[in-house]
């Protein structure tokens, strides 16, 4: 029996495959991907904020949408104005953009900052430096 009547068919449909194979199989570099992280929103970021006062402390909770649960939110709270009129109180939250692997659903994540200053005072909350809208629960 010849053997090489089977090899020659054979090779013919191992090319034919490696060959379409490469030619229809997409590459990453095709693939239109839509990056999340550097997506510029066209509304301001949505905080729900709640502040507690008690012997001159200001506890100031709350949670903002973040892009992902693997996104880390940390917040500051200041005093704007001077020694002698304190005007607000400005809410600093930082969230920085996620670099690890992680699914890409808006997930709130809650804050927390305290701060020592007057009852009353009207509070500003922006998020990575963009003055954000907020709500009470």
């Amino acid at each position: 029996m010849n053997h090489t009547r089977i090899w020659i068919p054979a090779t013919i449909i191992a090319v034919v495959l490696l060959v379409g194979f490469a030619l229809l199989v997409p590459h990453t570099r095709d693939v239109l991907v839509d990056d999340v992280r550097t997506a510029v929103s066209s509304s301001p970021p949505e905080v729900v904020l709640r502040d507690t006062f008690k012997k001159g402390v200001h506890t100031i909770t709350g949670t903002v949408d973040a892009p992902n649960a693997c996104t880390s939110v940390s917040a500051e709270a200041t005093l704007q104005g001077d020694a002698s009129t304190t005007e607000s109180i400005a809410v600093d939250i930082s969230m920085p953009s996620d670099t690890g692997i992680c699914l890409q659903i808006p997930t709130p994540t809650a804050f927390q900052a305290t701060l020592t200053a007057p009852a009353e005072l009207p509070i500003t909350v922006t998020v990575n430096g963009v003055l954000a809208t907020t709500s009470t629960p």
